[in-house]
Formats: structure tokens, sequence, C-alpha cells
């Protein structure tokens, strides 16, 4: 291939599409190489859901500024890409879970993120499919949700409208002059970034990212079921886990009018079908929080892989050493709500630009393996 690129990026979920467009807005000529349909993968497979999560200073600074970005987005974005400003309510079972409430709120004032405690009978009165007797919760009234799938063709679409190429083709190689693929062509470029999510270490083998296996479930259209997308506190203890399987409650109002429900985490599982078992403890877990589940229909349930970093921190940026291979994944459950500050950050890595953010947090340096090495000069 004759044409030479400023960066090409692997992968064409909705990580990548973010990736290309804040590139191509910087000017870059920007080449995305993806086999696969466009925000196919875990894009497809997520929940969608846009959140400020507080796990630790990094994240908190990740999904708020990348929640500000969708939210100024949310305009331009295409009705099928279903953006909602939907709330979410965090949902606490007990005392303890409201002790978590108040930290929450406390933490998020701090940051400027508006919340709200709510006691059971304000909590009863947002969401009267709850089962009685529950503590309260959190709103967090700015959170979103959108249609990955959507969404990530839009931000593709916004890069090629600037001149990016989309090529159809598998990468397996990456190289510091670009990108080989699948029939041995390659695709010069200034920079490569790996935006290949739980499958990245095919192409760089030296970085720690496993697969995370998830299940969801979606009913038919029951409008004003569900007003907000609520997720249990308990939710967090199971996001936590990096040994056992673990499900928690949390559901999402579709635009549509139907429910996504979720959701289900397990590590060593490397095949894409339903594990019944697991499905069932999930389904079980959202009828305990939502009893009038019981009566709805439930029409498709699958199964999607996150990239999960042992930290639970993305890998973001330019690899030690190799300054022009970025990787962009590891993203795990919040690849759609942080796709957006992603792609603002390797755009500035390659640009030149003043970060947003803090950079160094994400830097994948900091999960560099003892051995190996993905690239081949």
């Amino acid at each position: 291939m004759n044409a030479s690129f400023d960066v090409a990026i692997a992968g064409g979920g909705i990580v990548g599409a973010a990736c290309a467009d804040f590139c191509s807005a910087a000017g870059m000529r920007v080449a995305v190489v993806e086999a696969g349909p466009i925000g196919g993968g875990a894009t497809a497979a997520g929940m969608g859901h846009i959140v400020v999560m507080d796990d630790s200073p990094a994240q908190i600074a990740l999904t708020e500024r990348s929640r500000s970005l969708w939210m100024a987005l949310a305009r331009e974005l295409p009705a099928d890409a279903e953006y909602v400003t939907a709330g979410t309510i965090w949902v606490a079972a007990d005392a303890e879970e409201m002790a978590e409430v108040e930290r929450k709120r406390a933490l998020y004032a701090g940051i400027g993120v508006r919340a709200e405690v709510l006691g059971p009978r304000q909590l009863s009165e947002a969401e009267p499919n709850l089962r009685p007797g529950l503590a309260g919760g959190l709103l967090v009234p700015d959170d979103g949700v959108s249609y990955p799938p959507c969404a990530a063709r839009f931000f593709l679409e916004r890069a090629q409208a600037r001149g990016a190429v989309l090529l159809r083709a598998k990468a397996v190689e990456l190289m510091e002059t670009g990108i080989r693929l699948a029939g041995g062509e390659a695709v010069a470029a200034g920079a490569v970034v790996n935006a290949t999510g739980a499958w990245a270490p095919e192409l760089t083998p030296r970085f720690a990212v496993r697969k995370r296996k998830g299940h969801l479930a979606i009913t038919d259209r029951y409008p004003g079921f569900l007003r907000h997308q609520l997720v249990e506190l308990g939710y967090l203890k199971s996001a936590h886990s990096t040994a056992a399987d673990s499900v928690a409650f949390n559901a999402q109002p579709r635009r549509t009018g139907q429910v996504l429900i979720g959701s289900s985490r397990q590590f060593g599982a490397e095949h894409a079908a339903i594990d019944q078992p697991i499905l069932t403890r999930m389904l079980e877990r959202a009828r305990a929080y939502m009893p009038p589940l019981a009566d709805l229909t439930v029409i498709r349930c699958w199964t999607g892989f996150r990239a999960a970093a042992p930290d639970k921190l993305p890998l973001i940026g330019p690899c030690a050493g190799r300054p022009r291979l970025l990787l962009a994944t590891g993203h795990e459950g919040l690849g759609i709500t942080t796709s957006l500050a992603t792609g603002e950050l390797v755009a500035a890595h390659l640009s030149g630009r003043p970060f947003a953010i803090p950079p160094e947090p994400y830097l994948p340096s900091r999960e560099l393996e003892a051995e190996g090495d993905p690239l081949h000069e």
C-alpha cells in the first residue's frame, strides 16, 4: 500500500473510532484497520452507560472528563445513537450502603458533579418497581446512556469526512512503521494505535490485558417501566473482584422502552456462549431488586468480553521506549464512557497539544511485563 498516514489505528470499536475522530480533528491523516463491523465486539455487547466513577482519582478524572465530552456532543449525535440523559441511581439496600451513598455524594460535590441523596420514599417515587424496604440511593442526574454501535459509527464517519480511511482488513502485526495486514500488505504510518480491546495482547503481548466475560439481557418494550439507570452499590464489590465469578443488579432504560439487564463478570471464560448458571444468577439478582421484572419478557441474551487491566485503569498512550506505538485498551466496563477522553488523550500525545487531564496514570509503562516484545523492527 503506497499511501502513508500520520497514524494507523487497529480496531474499529468505539475507542478506535473516537481515536480516529480526535486525531483527524487535530489535522492528522488517519487510517483505521478493522475487518469486522464498526462498533462490533465489546462495543456492540456493552450497555452504553455514560457515568462518573470514583474508584480512584485517575478514574474520576477520566470518567468525568469523558462524560463532559459526551454531554457537549449530545446535540450532534444522530437519533440512532439513542443518547439520553437518564441519570444514574446508585441503589442502597441497607444502612451500610447508605453510608457509601453519603461518601459518594460528598466526593461528587467536591468535583462539581451534581448528585442528590434519596431516602426510601424518594427512591420509591423515582422508581416504583423497585422492591419495598430499600434504604435509599444516590441520584446522579447528568449521567447518560447511549447505543454504542451507532455512536461508534458516528465518530468514524466524522473522521472520514475529514479524510480518514477505513481499511477492511485484519491487523496481524504492529511495527514501528505501520501495521501489517493478514494478506501480507502493510499500512505505512508515522504512529500506530492498538485499540483492539480484549484482543490487544495478540498485537502487543507485553501488556497485561485480560478478557472478562459479561452477560446482558434485554426485554420487550415496556415504556415507563424504568426511568433511570439503576446500579446496586454491591456492583462495586463485583467489579473489584478479580477471581470469583460475580453478578450484580444493573438495569438501563432504552429509548425504545426496553429494559437492558446486567451484569455479570467472569475471568477465564474464553467461549462466547451463554453460561446458563451465570445468566440465571444475574436475572435472579435483578428480580430481587425489581420483582416486577419477572412479568417482563426477555427477548434476547448475549455475551461480550471486556478488556481488563490489573489496576482497573485503561492503558492509554505511548509505550516506554516506543513513542510511536500507542495503546488505547484495558477499559473493562467503562469503554463506552471513557472512549471520548481516550481519543482526546491519544490525539494530544500525537499532536503535542495540551492534555485536558494529566496523562501519567494511564501510561502503558506501568503495566509492562518482564518478558516479550510486541514489535519487530
